[in-house]
């Protein structure tokens, strides 16, 4: 209630003021006109629909937008710092959010990166560039075993759940994939009637909670997920094994915001902590794994079905490369989140110091699959703090065929990254559940900016690759990324991440894949 404070206090005043200019002294007319103006002005923000911030904070959210106009020395460090002091990236936020606005992305006086700091990236551009194609490519995702192939757009909406996430802002995301043509991930909290208002095309994703298809007793239920997989809007089936801020531990949604239709979503009591098991007990092996996304993929009707992990021990990797040999079953595409993935809330020691990076997971799986020889059949998802086109052509390059983000589609919502969304009072309406709050996410106009934002970044993406002298990303390839190895050295992306050929661990592993490969097994994830 203290965020309506200022215009209560106008609404309140401006009256008595002008009463008083009339009956006792016109000097009150000093105090009625700001009134009235405070009062007219908050009276605006909240019938406005384009400011979530000013929707529900009228008059005191210009502060921020003022702020926000002393660019960049006060922004970023009045604005754009976390509670502990370390600083946001800025430049990526920065671009996320003119780009879902429409506004200029051209900057002037050049980069603010360091390009001699080691570690920096560059793609190689070629002296002969190509006009960049006007239609997005796609992905066909979906290998022998499938019989409904999906079309994937080269960027889409990473797994992010109802209940996470508030009604209003799922429904602002799946209108913008709608109208954008990209696909939409539930994340593991269930496929809600939200998920399916406006017709966009989702990923189901089903975590070890088993939510929308589980029994009672928390084991999967084969026919309530048949039911609902045979959706057309559904139109992948992904098994989350694990996610990139938090490998190795579940979910938890807090008894106060267990809500009815969230309970409903999730087949779970009203009002009742859910926590999610930190693993599935369908199955407890590689080919336990990949007999249970056949199942899936049967039961669906024949979509593509395949699996999400933030990657570990790379044996486990190998492992389940056995598995696909030993059982002849194909998973039609995982998805590899990196550690640096994002969440509402974690622990800081499972945010910070468990799981590879994206680059890493990335590397570890293609290698896997290729020098197993089974890639062609299987597509690869990149998600980890993919907000720009250069991060769609680094993880293409990098083994990746499509990419997914999903900390740059909540700021296109209008995330403004308060890290408040395990509080339920996130100012701009994304991940609360309080109805007061959400009402300032505008549905109509957050869709369209997610429809932008993805549109113009892979817009820029096919722009990198056209200038890289390529017609495609399938052209790409690791020696079209350099990264700086030393302060006099740069060195192509495949000299310092070398690539196996195909079938090159069924043959001759390399020295070092040889220890990963021979302790790995079909029947274990551990080696």
């Amino acid at each position: 209630m203290r965020r309506f404070l200022t215009p209560l206090a106008a609404l309140i005043g401006a009256p008595l003021a002008v009463v008083a200019s009339l009956l006792w002294s016109p000097w009150w007319w000093f105090a009625a006109v700001p009134l009235i103006a405070l009062l007219l002005l908050g009276a605006y923000d909240l019938a406005q629909r384009r400011h979530s911030i000013l929707r529900n904070y009228p008059v005191i959210g210009h502060f921020r937008s003022a702020l926000e106009a002393i660019r960049p020395e006060m922004q970023q460090y009045f604005v754009e710092r976390n509670t502990d002091g370390r600083p946001f990236d800025r430049d990526a936020r920065s671009l996320v959010y003119e780009r879902a606005k429409g506004a200029n992305q051209e900057k002037a006086f050049g980069t603010e990166l360091d390009v001699y700091d080691v570690g920096a990236e560059f793609l190689a551009h070629s002296m002969t560039p190509l006009v960049p194609p006007t239609e997005q490519h796609r992905v066909t995702v979906g290998g022998p075993q499938c019989s409904q192939p999906y079309s994937m757009a080269l960027l889409n909406v990473s797994a992010m759940s109802f209940g996470a996430l508030s009604a209003n802002a799922i429904l602002a995301l799946n209108r913008g994939a709608a109208l954008g043509g990209f696909a939409h991930d539930t994340g593991e909290g269930g496929l809600s009637r939200h998920h399916l208002q406006h017709g966009g095309d989702l990923v189901w994703e089903i975590g070890s909670g088993y939510f929308g298809c589980r029994s009672d007793d928390g084991t999967f239920d084969e026919a309530a997920f048949r039911d609902k997989a045979q959706h057309p809007s559904v139109r992948c089936i992904s098994v989350k094994l694990s996610q990139g801020a938090k490998p190795g531990i579940g979910g938890v949604m807090p008894a106060a915001k267990m809500s009815s239709e969230i309970a409903e979503a999730r087949g779970v009591p009203v009002g009742v902590k859910c926590v999610s098991p930190p693993a599935h007990s369908t199955f407890h092996t590689p080919v336990g794994l990949l007999e249970f996304v056949a199942r899936l993929r049967a039961a669906s009707g024949g979509k593509p079905t395949g699996f999400k992990l933030c990657v570990g021990n790379p044996v486990a990797v190998a492992s389940i490369g056995k598995a696909i040999l030993a059982s002849g079953i194909l998973p039609d595409f995982i998805i590899v989140d990196g550690s640096e993935g994002g969440t509402g809330a974690a622990p800081l020691e499972f945010e910070d110091h468990v799981g590879l990076p994206l680059t890493e997971g990335l590397v570890v799986v293609r290698n896997v699959l290729v020098g197993c020889d089974v890639k062609p059949h299987i597509a690869i998802g990149a998600s980890g703090k993919v907000s720009s086109g250069v991060d769609i052509v680094k993880r293409l390059i990098q083994g990746a065929d499509y990419t997914n983000a999903a900390r740059a589609m909540m700021m296109a919502l209008g995330c403004i990254q308060a890290q408040r969304c395990h509080t339920n009072t996130c100012p701009v309406g994304v991940t609360t559940q309080d109805p007061k709050r959400t009402r300032a996410l505008v549905i109509t106009d957050k869709a369209e900016r997610v429809r932008r934002f993805q549109h113009e970044t892979v817009r820029s993406a096919q722009a990198l690759i056209a200038a890289m002298g390529l017609t495609g990303p399938e052209q790409l390839r690791s020696h079209h990324l350099m990264r700086r190895t030393g302060t006099d050295i740069v060195r192509p992306f495949g000299v310092i991440h070398p690539q196996l050929l195909p079938g090159q661990l069924l043959a001759d592993p390399p020295p070092q894949w040889d220890d990963y490969w021979n302790r790995a097994s079909a029947d274990t994830f551990d080696g």
